[in-house]
């Protein structure tokens, strides 16, 4: 997507929301990036931030809504709570920012279309990050996907036994959101391959923490049916219920199988096994943000449209309407 507005000249001047891991990865490139300064972060945690802003030696502002309004900022990065999602990234449209957020754009697929034309109407960058399509897993797979054949059935497993220590914001129903939204990568990995999804099918299941609003375990599987036939089977579970974890993604073609466990990927075809070459996951947050702010400053192309990463939303949406209402979503 080709989007009019005037690139940034001088050094891009960044304010940060979130104190988390990805806002440390986010700073770091920042940081290490000639063509970028961070300037104002803000975070949920006194302390935290604190913390932060003496790693960093940058200044901490009191709200998300001061540092957006700051006009010295030229990019907000967004790497807080995925329910605060959508409010700054419109706060800091509105404020004539350019903008950075971790998927999800927003927790409701119907805001993240409305973001993302007020993006166009302000002339501005909106780019939602999603480094899984730059991964050595993703790069993998489409490198070899052709060794395969045609393509017929995929199944992704991603289990995780171990749980964060209560109450944490990745456990609560309203901070993360559905597991299937918060988790977006899992869906946007397939329809960056396969194209768009004609139904979904959804289960899920919740068990409560002793914490009002919060859950000890969740597991979700829902069944994607694409239009070009192709069939994809996601499953996402994490918490205590869980007793090992799993990372497996199989995609099944009439002359092979491409699966990877973990990072170790191979093709299988009959009594024949062929490792694939995966790069490392280190250094993808630093990838994505140098990819952006030589877009800023130079025009060069980004890796993913907004508008791909809003699909994926509304496919995931339609997955979470599937499981309330116990029925298959046509899209």
């Amino acid at each position: 997507m080709i989007i009019n507005y005037n690139k940034v000249e001088k050094t891009i001047e960044v304010g940060l929301v979130g104190t988390g891991y990805a806002a440390k990865k986010r700073a770091e490139a920042f940081e290490n990036n000639p063509h970028s300064k961070l300037i104002a972060v803000v975070g949920n945690s006194i302390e935290k931030t604190d913390d932060f802003s003496k790693t960093f030696n940058v200044p901490v502002v009191s709200s998300w809504q001061k540092l957006v309004s700051n006009p010295d900022i030229d990019l907000v990065c967004i790497c807080n709570i995925n329910r605060d999602h959508g409010n700054i990234v419109r706060g800091a449209l509105l404020a004539d920012k350019h903008v950075i957020v971790e998927y999800p754009l927003s927790t409701n697929p119907q805001e993240a279309e409305d973001l993302i034309k007020l993006a166009q109407e302000k002339h501005k960058l909106l780019h939602v990050e999603h480094i899984e399509i730059i991964g050595g897993v993703h790069q993998g797979i489409k490198k070899h996907l052709h060794e395969i054949g045609n393509p017929f059935l995929a199944r992704y497993s991603t289990i995780l036994a171990k749980k964060k220590k209560a109450p944490h914001w990745t456990y609560s129903y309203e901070d993360y959101g559905f597991p299937l939204i918060a988790a977006l990568s899992r869906i946007n990995r397939f329809t960056d391959l396969f194209g768009e999804v004609d139904t979904v099918s959804c289960f899920s299941r919740f068990w409560d923490a002793p914490q009002t609003g919060y859950f000890s375990a969740c597991y979700c599987h829902t069944n994607l049916k694409f239009k070009n036939e192709m069939m994809v089977n996601i499953t996402y579970g994490k918490g205590e219920k869980f007793k090992s974890s799993d990372r497996t993604l199989e995609i099944h073609g009439d002359e092979g199988t491409i699966k990877f466990e973990g990072e170790k990927g191979t093709i299988i075809r009959g009594k024949e096994s062929i490792e694939i070459e995966v790069g490392s996951r280190r250094g993808l947050f630093a990838l994505d943000t140098n990819i952006v702010l030589q877009h800023l400053q130079k025009g060069t192309s980004l890796y993913i449209d907004n508008r791909q990463s809003a699909y994926s939303l509304k496919v995931a949406g339609a997955a979470f309407q599937a499981y309330t209402q116990s029925k298959t979503i046509q899209l």
